[in-house]
């Protein structure tokens, strides 16, 4: 079943999934955080490590980030997020400088929210969530992931070539004596 991803395309992606495609069912209404029914994202026994991609159909503003996790230590415990970086893997995410980073807490009632230094997270067109460790599981779990904010109504998809000149050449400009104006030539 194709799930209608109203806020986001549906190309999001994750690294490290133990299910190929799991990585759609964590993201959902508010109202269904808590419903899980069975799906969630899982990482690979015996590597905790996730890294979850999310590209927007249009540019958003992130107040806040919400992650509900799995119980018996394999929620997330830490989250590094990067924005507007597409292909990234887990040897970049190591060695590049995230935007913002939470330690995070066991959150299985899905009440917490994660707030974002609000003017580093404007523009964005895609995010990237690395979730280095859990709370001492074997896996992380992952049951629902939220973000809070607005779209601001830009899309990504529009490529615009724009050319500065540092000098202007004579030959692209009319003078004024080309068009019944006062000068002859442009210097």
């Amino acid at each position: 079943m194709l799930r209608k991803c109203p806020r986001f395309s549906c190309e999001v992606s994750a690294l490290n999934e133990a299910v190929s495609g799991s990585v759609k069912s964590v993201f959902k209404a508010w109202e269904q955080r808590l419903h899980s029914s069975g799906e969630h994202l899982e990482s690979n026994d015996g590597d905790p490590e996730l890294l979850v991609f999310v590209p927007f159909t249009s540019d958003v503003k992130i107040k806040s980030i919400s992650v509900v996790g799995g119980p018996d230590g394999t929620s997330p415990s830490k989250l590094r997020v990067f924005i507007n970086r597409e292909g990234i893997d887990f040897s970049d995410a190591e060695s590049m400088q995230a935007v913002q980073e939470w330690e995070l807490a066991e959150n299985l009632q899905g009440v917490l929210e994660y707030q974002t230094r609000y003017s580093k997270f404007q523009s964005v067109g895609n995010i990237t969530l690395h979730f280095p460790d859990s709370f001492g599981g074997d896996t992380t779990q992952i049951r629902y992931i939220g973000f809070k904010g607005e779209a601001t109504q830009l899309k990504r998809d529009v490529v615009a070539t724009i050319v500065y000149e540092i000098r202007p050449n004579p030959s692209d400009h009319k003078t004024r004596a080309e068009t019944g104006g006062g000068f002859s030539q442009v210097e």
